[in-house]
């Protein structure tokens, strides 16, 4: 198959590259070009938010699925309609975990009662758009450059599964880790057992908080095998690993493999240093089901968890992140609030 992938050159775009290149497809990246596509895959240069710029240019390449790995909102979405109707078989889109009420709910900007779980394909969307402040998507683009003031994959889901000529398939992500991860999600927990820390700390009901997560790896062969497997045309998939692990039992199984033997603490929320208090309601979890992709297309993750973990803290270890991380880890804060906690046992 010929397949064209949009902003195939990030985090979880070069692992999709890797898998569909091993499969033998012939590929070609649209990407800003800061880095160099690899060995044998077509590059064509251009910006994301100026899509139609390059569209006689994409078209030019035939390709017969289209994977939108960047895609940020429903004008983009329909732009990405517009271009391909005619000109490919299905376009795949990647959504998020974050189209779901229970994660509004979970961050105050809903209210009504915890939403039903596990979260399904079919369970409700939130009701209202732009799920981040603008400040918090600021935040975002720097991280992620193709985030846009009007980021929400609500309106860019509809766009794309409503579109009656243009098959699509959508897959809604988790949160990913692994190697490249630019949030560095298991970068506090590394740091403070790489520091000799003898205690971690987590506020009451966040330790118990489940999520969804799935290793870079694995979510690009979900990627792979949405894009070539007919039967994705019209369907949406959650993508994530199954059982959702506590917080606290993610700590406990990078401990496992770090050999740390120290204590985690779980603390009143009143007791707990700001620096590692999280807002929302920790009552509501987001822990979802992805036995929809495993039923209809053969989904397994190709990675093992034990070597997931492995790998990513390899990576986290090699490549710390800049100094604004550093605010997570006020150490003086976390031993008083030990000591008092110990002083009251």
């Amino acid at each position: 198959m010929r397949i064209l992938l949009i902003g195939g050159n990030g985090f979880i775009g070069r692992f999709a590259v890797a898998a569909l290149k091993q499969q033998g497809h012939t590929l070609a990246v649209f990407h800003r070009g800061t880095t160099a596509a690899p060995h044998g895959v077509d590059e064509i240069r251009g910006d994301r938010h100026q899509l139609n710029a390059s569209a006689q240019e994409l078209k030019r390449f035939a390709p017969d699925v289209v994977i939108d790995l960047i895609i940020s909102s429903g004008p983009q979405a329909e732009d990405l309609m517009n271009i391909f109707r005619g000109a490919t078989r299905r376009v795949v889109m990647l959504s998020s975990i974050d189209v779901y009420r229970a994660i509004a709910v979970s961050q105050g900007t809903e209210s009504g009662p915890l939403q039903e779980l596990p979260l399904t394909e079919e369970s409700e969307l939130r009701r209202s758009l732009h799920l981040y402040p603008p400040e918090s998507i600021e935040i975002m683009r720097k991280i992620f450059p193709w985030v846009t003031d009007d980021y929400d994959k609500v309106p860019a889901e509809r766009t794309v599964m409503n579109d009656r000529e243009l098959p699509g398939t959508v897959l809604r992500l988790p949160m990913v880790y692994g190697p490249g991860d630019r949030l560095h999600r298991f970068y506090p927990v590394v740091k403070r057992i790489v520091d000799g820390r003898q205690h971690i700390i987590f506020p009451e009901g966040l330790a118990a908080w489940r999520s969804p997560r799935g290793y870079v790896e694995n979510v690009a062969a979900a990627i792979a095998l949405a894009a070539t497997d007919d039967r994705a045309a019209r369907r949406i998939y959650n993508v994530c690993e199954e059982p959702s692990f506590s917080e606290l039992e993610w700590v406990r199984k990078i401990a496992s493999e770090m050999r740390w033997e120290g204590e985690c603490v779980i603390l009143p929320v009143e007791r707990t240093p700001r620096h590692l208090r999280k807002p929302g309601n920790a009552a509501q979890h987001w822990t979802a089901s992805s036995a929809r992709i495993r039923r209809e297309l053969g989904y397994k993750e190709v990675v093992a968890i034990e070597e997931a973990i492995r790998q990513t803290i390899r990576w986290e270890r090699e490549n710390p992140p800049s100094a604004a991380f550093l605010a997570q880890f006020d150490y003086g804060a976390e031993d008083r609030a030990v000591a008092g906690h110990q002083r009251l046992a």
